[in-house]
């Protein structure tokens, strides 16, 4: 094996044959004892090292390994070890790598060494019966990171729980505990979102868990995939407590109605040399003809997800995050880097043990450059979605585009910061960009939304190109306007909806563009704002509610395309759009977006119409307005009409 550590070797059909293995991998204790096997076809020697404790402790004893078929390595013993730490050394070539276990279930502080678990001791009570809350016909998506949630000091959280899984627990927060205004879960379950995505949460390397509140990062940076992260836990020496915090947190999360989508990032990892490598050095990762380290994610490096124990090690990782955290969906970073087959499978075993759409995949459907897989890979980026499994969503960055401008230039305008909307471009957007509209095959696939964790909030985004003050922190009025005009249309469009934490109060981050590593203070969740807007906020819940009455927007099928009854140009400033609204309490929906600066005179079909949405407030469907004949839609303002089912 001396040598074969090439790029052409590990994608031949040869590797595969000789070093496939499908047995478990890892560390596993019980009565009868412990026993470790890891997979290092590559490697002449293999030893492991036991610890009592994760941090800078000596080791108590180095064993070295036996060799077991296909390539793993393997040690067993009477004793049980549940408890101690590990880690291995692993011989490849006559250098000599230190790493933690790749499969391990946790690990000690930093990640650095791993931990043997007996993982129903980490069960918080109650974990047998937690259960997500039904699916509904709709889903409404929230992306929220873990510290920003509960950072800000305005939102009444303790300093226990202040940026940790255990503030996703909290009932009854409200702004300076004042009693009166909701913050934390209390705030999500009135806005009315179902679904909670939270960014990373597995062990990730940008910070430092020996001074968790002294850093911060977004977490697209993995060491360990199927830990979670120790700056989110109480204590991140003991490997124990993160695992049961953050089952506490879904848990909590589950019983407060929301579902959990895991943000997930198989496509590099935080450095080259990461367990994986160690372990078989260059196995897991794509090179380029130089053997150089692929780098389409431009972060240095790129996982080879066509290679079957990598694929199986992707595959065994999403798997075990439902079986063992009761994790309801995935968001896939880059998803563009992956293989079809990878992300195929991965759903056909969602869909076969769970349910058919039960669990939700979608990604990213683009990498950052060029990537070195393996001739003949096929990638699930844009141009790939009418061919991967239909259930397999997708971020629209079209219809993002359309209403605020390209996110690549802050300069960049559309619809509400434009004042134009052209009727063609509104029915693209309404349609989920599929079927003949675009790249997705039905509105299933359409990720539909206007601004997430990466690149300018929507509001940054609004003020760059509508202030020229550049008051970020302000709340004008032509802010808000182009605000919740983008809002009516993103909720107005069929697929499913998306929106960044905040995005809904008109969140800042002062104008910074990507601000993975900025501080929380920064990035925090600012709950005086979610109340200061809440107007805005307000507006949001009312598009929710009536998107969950409107089987004409909820409609994913190839034929969703098809409830739209007709669209028109008003004039370059606004465009109005017809909708089948079947099976629902309005039997049609006509929808019209103002982006000028004039109110626009709009003359109705035949019928009695009822105000749902207008410029001022996303509730009017409360009121019972009716109009017939015409109507005005205000400046900057969507206007919503539903048609009585019986003309009355």
């Amino acid at each position: 094996m001396e040598g074969k550590t090439s790029k052409a070797w590990f994608d031949s059909g040869e590797f595969e044959e000789s070093y496939h293995y499908d047995e478990p991998l890892g560390a596993f204790s019980g009565e009868q004892g412990t026993c470790f096997r890891v997979w290092a076809p590559t490697a002449q020697q293999v030893a492991i090292r036991l610890y009592q404790a994760g941090n800078d402790a000596p080791a108590i004893e180095k064993i070295f390994l036996g060799k077991g078929s296909k390539g793993t390595w393997l040690y067993s013993t009477t004793r049980n070890l549940d408890g101690w730490y590990y880690d291995y050394e692993v011989t490849v070539d006559g250098v000599t790598r230190c790493t933690p276990d790749p499969y391990a279930k946790a690990c000690g502080v930093n990640g650095q060494r791993s931990m043997v678990i007996d993982l129903a001791g980490t069960n918080p009570e109650g974990w047998e019966e937690d259960k997500a809350p039904e699916l509904t016909p709709e889903q409404v998506i929230y992306e929220l990171h873990v510290k920003d949630f509960s950072w800000d000091l305005s939102g009444g959280f303790g300093g226990a729980d202040r940026g940790k899984f255990t503030a996703l627990c909290r009932t009854g927060m409200t702004l300076h505990n004042d009693g009166v205004h909701p913050t934390g879960l209390d705030y999500l379950k009135r806005l009315g979102v179902t679904h909670i995505q939270l960014l990373p949460i597995y062990d990730y390397g940008s910070v430092d868990e020996t001074r968790p509140d002294s850093g911060y990062n977004w977490g697209y940076d993995p060491v360990n995939y199927n830990i979670p992260e120790g700056s989110y836990s109480s204590n991140p020496y003991r490997g124990e407590v993160r695992i049961r915090e953050l089952k506490q947190a879904i848990a909590a999360l589950h019983k407060h109605g929301f579902r959990v989508i895991m943000d997930v990032v198989y496509n590099h990892t935080y450095e080259l040399e990461s367990p994986l490598f160690k372990t078989v050095p260059w196995y897991y990762y794509r090179q380029d003809s130089s053997g150089k380290a692929s780098n389409g994610s431009g972060c240095g490096n790129d996982i080879a997800s066509e290679r079957s124990m990598c694929r199986r090690y992707i595959l065994e990782s999403a798997l075990y995050w439902v079986e063992e955290y009761h994790i309801d969906g995935f968001r896939f970073d880059l998803m563009g880097l992956l293989d079809d087959t990878l992300m195929n499978s991965l759903q056909k075993e969602l869909d076969s043990r769970y349910g058919v759409g039960e669990k939700l995949v979608y990604g990213e459907p683009w990498r950052a450059d060029k990537t070195a897989a393996r001739e003949g890979t096929l990638l699930c980026d844009k141009g790939s979605l009418k061919r991967i499994d239909p259930k397999i969503g997708a971020f629209c960055d079209d219809t993002r585009d359309a209403v605020k401008g390209n996110v690549m230039n802050e300069g960049s305008v559309g619809f509400v910061n434009g004042g134009r909307i052209s009727a063609d471009t509104l029915r693209k957007c309404v349609a989920g960009w599929a079927g003949e509209s675009g790249p997705f095959r039905t509105p299933y696939q359409t990720i539909t939304y206007l601004s997430c964790h990466d690149d300018w909030t929507l509001w940054d985004k609004l003020v760059y190109t509508m202030d020229q003050s550049k008051n970020f922190r302000g709340s004008a009025s032509n802010i808000q306007k182009a605000n919740r005009l983008a809002a009516a249309i993103n909720f107005c469009c069929q697929g499913r909806p998306f929106f960044l934490a905040g995005e809904e109060f008109g969140r800042t981050k002062g104008g910074i563009k990507n601000s993975y590593c900025s501080s929380a203070e920064v990035n925090q969740l600012d709950w005086s704002r979610a109340w200061q807007n809440r107007g805005l906020v307000d507006y949001y819940r009312g598009l929710i509610a009536l998107r969950l009455q409107c089987p004409g927007l909820q409609d994913k099928t190839a034929q969703a395309a098809s409830r739209i009854l007709w669209a028109s140009d008003i004039g370059h400033n606004c465009a109005a759009l017809c909708l089948d609204n079947q099976h629902g309490k309005w039997e049609t929906l006509l929808m019209v977006f103002n982006c000028g600066e004039q109110p626009q005179q709009l003359s109705l079909p035949e019928g009695k119409w009822q105000v749902l949405v207008d410029g001022d407030s996303a509730f009017q469907w409360k009121l019972h307005i009716s109009v017939r004949e015409s109507c005005t839609v205000m400046p900057k303002s969507a206007l919503i009409l539903g048609k009585f089912l019986s003309d009355q």
